[in-house]
């Protein structure tokens, strides 16, 4: 009698490169597939920390008026780098390639 463990085909050749690589590796290349991503989040956390440093000197205007331009102001970045980001994907995609 034949052990049926034996008979069935095992597939360990699962790639876990994916997995293997640490925080840094994987945002280097997600920045090298989407290059407008870390962009966005740059400029994001430039203009929350540019808020944040003129909090205290923003004069008579309201607190809740200050967030809120700089909430503005930091979306308004982020939608403008998806936007490029996405213009820049579809030239690479229908432009830039050659034709065959």
């Amino acid at each position: 009698m034949e052990d049926s463990s034996l008979s069935m085909s095992t597939n360990t050749d699962v790639s876990l490169s994916s997995y293997d690589e640490d925080q840094g590796s994987k945002l280097i290349r997600k920045a090298k597939e989407a290059p407008f991503v870390p962009v966005g989040m740059a400029g994001f956390a430039a203009i929350v920390a540019y808020g944040l440093y003129k909090l205290k000197s923003r004069g008579n205007t309201k607190m809740s008026v200050h967030l809120i331009h700089m909430r503005v102001a930091a979306q308004g970045f982020v939608v403008g780098a998806m936007t490029l980001g996405m213009g820049y994907h579809m030239y690479q995609e229908f432009w830039a390639k050659p034709k065959p």
